[in-house]
């Protein structure tokens, strides 16, 4: 099999990332890029890295969706949803790696986003791709919705807890740290090397835009509306997520039950480790990967539960999740592609 996959955004930090994963893809070959930036331009151009690896030249983004299989899009919300519409009317999957289709409720959507959906049909059909908690609703979809990148690291480090009864769905804290790449290729003045170099402070705090998104996984997995209070912070490194999660135990619980859900939940998945106990996840050990470690701390004094949770922000928080989302689709082996051993140091 050979997959013709189409990437629009191509010149974005997702979309270049997507890039380097597809080149080394065994059962995929990039059929075509687009940039509003670069439009005429090679990629090869922007990122000199990729000379003589993928020298494609971005064009408009209206000629891949015919002769693409698979469309990437790396857009900014409220973007995608008109190339979904041209991907879904020739048959071809559309993986959306903006916030076009990840909220379910448009009154959510609109709260948080400023904007209706403008074809209630077309989201209908939208799958959210968490692989690990959704796998079966991925399968053989043509629309996918990928999650944000601190919505990974919290879903996959509450669920089996939340799942199992094992804490309660309220008081819940997510705090989280993003590298610089989270904020995406743009320029702002938080992002200037003087300003975010040596410093670390949160921002939008209880008010981030992928707070309705965490809220309605963790929803799924409580079966009760689930609201919580989330923290994002800007850490002066490149690329990589640490979410430390707070939630209050349930009355008797015990940590080998916990170390018992996780493990049921996760033992044979092969992008998400959960760390033995007296370990804890450090972002340094997932860079460049499609990993996600957990680990469990019990602060019994309290009767709290501490989950760490990391992942790279570009790979599992964004393209390699894309691309585990496109195997799915597919029929393919879910790991086909991603298996990335991450660097030593």
């Amino acid at each position: 099999m050979s997959i013709k996959a189409g990437v629009v955004g191509a010149t974005g930090y997702a979309g270049a990332e997507l890039v380097r994963l597809l080149l080394a893809h065994p059962q995929a070959e990039i059929a075509g890029i687009s940039s509003v930036s670069f439009e005429g331009k090679a990629l090869s151009e922007v990122y000199p890295s990729y000379q003589g690896l993928c020298d494609l030249v971005c064009e408009n983004q209206s000629a891949l969706a015919e002769k693409c299989d698979v469309v990437f899009a790396c857009l900014p919300h409220g973007l995608s949803e008109n190339l979904a519409k041209e991907c879904h009317d020739l048959g071809k999957v559309f993986i959306d790696l903006g916030a076009d289709f990840r909220l379910r409720a448009e009154e959510e959507y609109e709260e948080w986003y400023g904007a209706g959906f403008k074809d209630k049909a077309l989201h209908g059909e939208a799958v959210y791709g968490l692989p690990e908690l959704y796998r079966n609703e991925i399968k053989g979809k043509k629309l996918i919705a990928n999650p944000g990148c601190y919505p990974t690291s919290a879903a996959l480090g509450l669920w089996p807890a939340l799942k199992q009864g094992l804490i309660q769905p309220q008081g819940l804290v997510i705090d989280s740290k993003s590298g610089v790449t989270g904020a995406g290729r743009g320029l702002s003045q938080t992002t200037h090397f003087p300003d975010c170099n040596e410093a670390f402070s949160p921002y939008k705090v209880a008010a981030h835009r992928h707070t309705p998104e965490i809220e309605q996984t963790l929803s799924d997995a409580a079966g009760t509306p689930v609201k919580l209070t989330f923290v994002p912070h800007l850490l002066p490194v490149n690329r990589g997520i640490v979410s430390t999660m707070y939630a209050r135990l349930c009355p008797g619980v015990l940590e080998e039950q916990l170390r018992d859900a996780y493990q049921a939940a996760y033992g044979h998945e092969p992008f998400v480790r959960v760390l033995p106990k007296g370990e804890t996840a450090n972002l340094r050990n997932v860079k460049f990967t499609n990993l996600c470690d957990i680990s469990l701390h019990m602060d019994e004094r309290t009767g709290t539960l501490v989950v760490a949770s990391t992942i790279d922000n570009m790979v599992k928080g964004a393209a390699g999740q894309a691309v585990q989302n496109m195997n799915l689709a597919f029929g393919l082996s879910e790991t086909e592609g991603l298996q990335l051993v991450p660097p030593a140091f």
